[in-house]
């Protein structure tokens, strides 16, 4: 049952067998791309006396790359006129942030963010990043346009969201891509893959690739960031953003799930630190209040105080909406931001997208979000100016459990 969402499943078919599958399923966990596996142990084996000491074995994590090909891979990048970078979620897992920057101004090359990223891997208020790649076959291949050659780093090629048809890379673009895991490579749709742990393989190419000074550098990415004289009622996410944007803490840490407005949170609240952005890596909706959870007890397990943002949308939270309880019952530092625009703004923009206007049950009216999460032991409150926002995350901020601050805001388009 469980397969088709672990990397691997498994049950011992005697119980003198669970110990050795106990430490194959950790050993599996750990390889790259690291992911959850799934152990069934048959009840009445637990009952079972273990015969001996449990073997007890240690697997490398991490995977070099082949010396030859990294050597041809530098080369290509060094001859290239106009690269563009491309920097996915594994790089940031494997602690590339700072060598991702170093290679980028050594290339002097535009830097994309990978489609649906549920990590940031470079400062996305550095000259260099020219946003979000993003998230059709049309829309990436027109923003790779003018470029010679695409070097993904630590992503897939490529993850689509709505279909759009188009072709997979511009007349004249070649790719490179670098990934620790062997499936990701065999899915690439265009170019040449080479299997590296992405940190690993940046660090070297930082000394085999050529100084960049003879390239133009990109022209920075324009950033109007406009805001109405006075705030309009309902608040526009921009808005809610720009409020956000002067009183988060420099070391909060963002989840993401208010998928209609991810093209306005780069813009306003920009990840600028290492391991400080978590998002969705599909199109699953519910994950973002439990994933905030998750966020906040690691970092009190391994002693790192800092505030968890939640940026929620009034749809989302209720798939998942039990979390708050946990959340509650633990005290965790975590401020959820919840944009009440009464619709799934999403499913709105992939009917007008589809041309199928008219979908039922995509309006909702009437949600009592703060209501629910008073009744799950949060403390909770509506806001409806950028005054009130400010104030009550302020206050959020020093409080000793949970908030969810209700925010109205007008419906947006999302940005397919």
């Amino acid at each position: 049952m469980p397969k088709p969402w672990v990397k691997w499943s498994y049950e011992p078919y005697r119980a003198e067998d669970v110990p050795e599958a106990f430490m194959q399923a950790y050993a599996m966990a750990l390889q790259p791309p690291a992911g959850p596996v799934f152990l069934s142990v048959p009840l009445d084996d637990w009952n079972r006396p273990l015969a001996g000491p449990a073997r007890v074995r240690t697997v490398s994590t991490r995977v070099a790359p082949e010396s030859e090909r990294l050597h041809l891979f530098a080369d290509r990048i060094s001859a290239s006129r106009r690269p563009a970078l491309v920097f996915g979620p594994e790089v940031d897992r494997a602690g590339g942030w700072d060598a991702a920057i170093a290679l980028a101004e050594k290339l002097r090359a535009a830097v994309y963010g990978a489609p649906l990223g549920d990590r940031a891997s470079f400062p996305e208020d550095h000259l260099l990043f020219r946003g979000p790649l993003g998230m059709s076959v049309k829309t990436i291949s027109d923003r790779l346009a003018g470029h010679d050659l695409a070097v993904v780093i630590g992503a897939e090629v490529f993850r689509y969201y709505p279909y759009i048809p188009g072709d997979f890379l511009p007349a004249g673009t070649e790719l490179l891509q670098i990934t620790a895991s062997p499936e990701v490579a065999a899915a690439a749709r265009v170019g040449d893959a080479l299997l590296a742990d992405p940190a690993i393989a940046i660090d070297l190419l930082l000394d085999l690739v050529t100084e960049g000074s003879a390239r133009t550098a990109p022209e920075p990415m324009a950033r109007p960031r406009l805001l109405p004289q006075v705030p309009n009622t309902p608040l526009t996410p921009p808005e809610v953003y720009a409020v956000l944007s002067r009183v988060r803490p420099p070391d909060a840490v963002i989840v993401n799930e208010s998928t209609s407005t991810m093209a306005q949170q780069i813009e306003w609240l920009p990840t600028v630190r290492t391991g400080s952005f978590f998002a969705t890596a599909s199109g699953g909706i519910g994950w973002g209040v439990p994933a905030a959870v998750g966020v906040a007890l690691a970092d009190r397990d391994r002693g790192v105080s800092r505030a968890v943002i939640g940026l929620i949308g009034d749809g989302s939270s209720q798939y998942s909406v039990q979390a708050l309880w946990t959340a509650a019952q633990h005290q965790l530092p975590i401020v959820y931001v919840v944009m009440r625009n009464n619709e799934y703004s999403i499913l709105k923009s992939f009917a007008v997208l589809e041309q199928t206007p008219g979908v039922p049950g995509l309006d909702l009216p009437g949600l009592g979000i703060a209501a629910l999460a008073r009744g799950w032991g949060c403390r909770a409150v509506d806001v409806e100016t950028t005054q009130e926002l400010e104030q009550e995350f302020k206050t959020a901020l020093g409080a000793d459990t949970t908030t969810v601050i209700v925010v109205r805001t007008q419906p947006q388009k999302a940005m397919l």
